[in-house]
Order: C-alpha cells, then sequence, then structure tokens
C-alpha cells in the first residue's frame, strides 16, 4: 500500500521530483529516464510507470523550469527526443521477445493434466493480431498499461516480427515526440505549471480516449 502511495504522490508531483533529480543527479536523469521508459514498455510485470506524464514533464524542463528559489533546471531536448524513441521501441521490442519466448510457454503449461490457456484462446490471439495487430500497437502506445500489455500478447500471438517492427518504430515515434513537444511548448504556461496535478490527470484521461473510440467505433459498426 506505502508502494502504491508513494508512486501515485510521485506521479502528481512529477515536476517537483524531476526537478529535484535534475539539481542532485544532472546528466545521469537523462538515463534515469531512459529507464523508466525502458522498463514501462519492456516488462510486462511494470506496467504502472508514469510513462505519459514523464514524457509530458521530460519535455517541459527541455524548455527550462525556473523554481521560487529563482534556480533553473534544464533539459536537452534533441537528447531527450532520442533517448527516449530509442528506449521505447527497444523496450516493446523485447516485450514482444519475452512473449513470444517466454509467454507462448507458459499458456501451454498444464495443471492437473489441463493446459493453463487453451489452444483455441491461443488461435484466437492469433488471428486477433492477424487482423489487428497493426493498428493495435499503435493505440496502444497512448494507453496507460495497455501499452505495457500489448507487445507481450502480440509476441504470445506470433505477429510477424517485421510487421511488428514497422508498426513499433511508429507508434513509439508518434509517442514520445508527440507527448514530449506538447509539455515542452504548453508545460510551462501558468495554468500549466500551478495545476499540474490536473493537467496529469487530464493526460490521462486523454491517453484513454483512444482505446473509447475504438471500442465506440466496433459496437456502432456491428
Amino acid at each position: 500500500m506505502e508502494t502504491i502511495k508513494a508512486l501515485l504522490d510521485f506521479i502528481l508531483h512529477l515536476d517537483n521530483y524531476l526537478f529535484q533529480m535534475i539539481q542532485d543527479y544532472g546528466n545521469w536523469v537523462y538515463g534515469i529516464l531512459f529507464l523508466i521508459i525502458f522498463v514501462e514498455t519492456g516488462l510486462v510485470v511494470m506496467p504502472l510507470l508514469p510513462g505519459d506524464s514523464l514524457l509530458f514533464a521530460a519535455g517541459t524542463f527541455c524548455a527550462g523550469v525556473t523554481n521560487e528559489a529563482g534556480e533553473i533546471a534544464q533539459l536537452n531536448l534533441v537528447l531527450v527526443l532520442a533517448l527516449l524513441i530509442i528506449a521505447a521501441i527497444v523496450g516493446d521490442g523485447l516485450n514482444y521477445y519475452l512473449g513470444k519466448k517466454i509467454g507462448l510457454k507458459v499458456l501451454t503449461w498444464k495443471i492437473k493434466g489441463r493446459p493453463l490457456v487453451k489452444q483455441k484462446f491461443i488461435d484466437q490471439t492469433h488471428e486477433f493480431y492477424e487482423k489487428h495487430g497493426s493498428k493495435t500497437i499503435i493505440i496502444a502506445r497512448f494507453v496507460p498499461i495497455v501499452r505495457t500489455f500489448a507487445p507481450f500478447v502480440a509476441g504470445i500471438g506470433t505477429m510477424p516480427y517485421s510487421k511488428f517492427l514497422r508498426f513499433n518504430v511508429i507508434g513509439g515515434l508518434a509517442w514520445v515526440i508527440g507527448l514530449t513537444l506538447t509539455g515542452y511548448f504548453f508545460g510551462n504556461l501558468p495554468f500549466v505549471k500551478e495545476n499540474f496535478e490536473t493537467v496529469i490527470f487530464g493526460i490521462i484521461g486523454l491517453s484513454l480516449l483512444p482505446i473509447i473510440i475504438e471500442f465506440i467505433r466496433v459496437k456502432m459498426k456491428k
């Protein structure tokens, strides 16, 4: 419970934490940002890390942030974009590999002679990624938690890697560049700075829009 509270506090006050990290660790912050994005996208067991809000906050600090004491904390925009794009793409690639090499084996485990997951469900997953895999990989980038599981499930569904890689790169570029530049251009506006928690909740809400829109579209099509 304490861990969840600490994580929530970190997410909601990410601007304060990031400012202090830049002051304390200097250029090591780039490695910390890379690691957070890589772990969130690359390890299926770490879906709660703040990817969206972190990208937005990182973009804000690329434009420079001044605290009440007049101290300035700033990151290099080009370096942040390059490192986090690599982290997002390589992370998804690792997750896909884990799903393909480990996920399938785990699903075929048997408990009292019965498979953990029936073969027909594995086949259905494969069929789904054959039909909708490209769209899923891109949309999932913008949905918290889902983006951590999507590449893993793509590996389980044996989505062709060449196809996965193509849309992994497209999704990674759109996600990192879009949110980082949004923070860069709008993060230092007075309203945003004074209502950072509200803005973070807004980002999370907007992140859920793609899956809600897609769900409604499918329902209307049916």
